[in-house]
């Protein structure tokens, strides 16, 4: 069961990822998990949105359900690690998301330091996400690491996973503040007190509403 389980998400991983062009064209790399995975080629997704907002491609290589401490190797090294995503070129942006499955599947967000100190240190100079964004600066692209979204007075599967979630956000703002081609950008504010439309049913993922919301924000950091 194990094996097809692993079969059938390595097949949705290769399914979803985007190759990067060869031609060169592309000047934005997007990577992370469903925030930006979800309606991945409906042209309702975060990068759909984003490329009408700034008239410029997106490669969109975020992956659903993709984690930063992913450990099988085969269907990690297809995009369900979040740094495998990455291809190394001239980017002028890298727009970074994630951490969320790590704290969530992982540790159920209940005793999940050890899953924080692994992802990025209470400083912001250590960590599997820190490597990350240092591989992407050292090819000389700038980064914009985007928060979650909230859902302040809408109950959700995800609640218990705020403090854990506001710890980790906190880390990635500092990891930004060392370097000034890293910018930390915050959606915690982006839906209004009660409102249910920037979420889909399950209020975790956002609906087409929320990624275009989200879009919107992004496009306003890169110009």
């Amino acid at each position: 069961m194990r094996t097809l389980m692993g079969l059938l998400a390595m097949l949705a991983v290769v399914g979803c990822v985007e190759s990067v062009p060869t031609n060169g064209t592309g000047r934005i790399l997007m990577m992370g998990d469903s925030m930006f995975a979800v309606y991945g080629g409906s042209r309702q997704s975060v990068s759909d949105r984003l490329e009408l907002r700034i008239n410029e491609p997106v490669v969109d290589r975020s992956v659903v359900g993709a984690q930063f401490l992913y450990a099988l190797p085969i269907s990690g090294s297809l995009g369900l690690r979040i740094g495998s995503q990455y291809v190394s070129r001239k980017w002028d942006w890298v727009v970074v998301n994630g951490g969320g499955n790590d704290l969530w599947l992982a540790c159920g967000c209940r005793r999940c330091d050890g899953q924080l100190n692994r992802m990025v240190s209470e400083t912001g100079d250590q960590g599997t996400i820190v490597d990350v964004v240092k591989k992407a600066r050292a090819d000389g692209a700038k980064v914009l690491f985007v928060g979650y979204l909230r859902t302040p007075g809408v109950p959700s599967a995800i609640d218990h996973c705020a403090a854990h979630g506001n710890a980790l956000e906190a880390r990635l703002k500092r990891m930004a503040q060392r370097d000034a081609g890293v910018t930390y950008l915050s959606i915690a504010d982006l839906v209004p007190n009660g409102d249910r439309s920037f979420h889909d049913a399950d209020l975790i993922h956002p609906s087409p509403k929320g990624s275009d919301a989200i879009a919107a924000r992004i496009a306003n950091a890169i110009r």
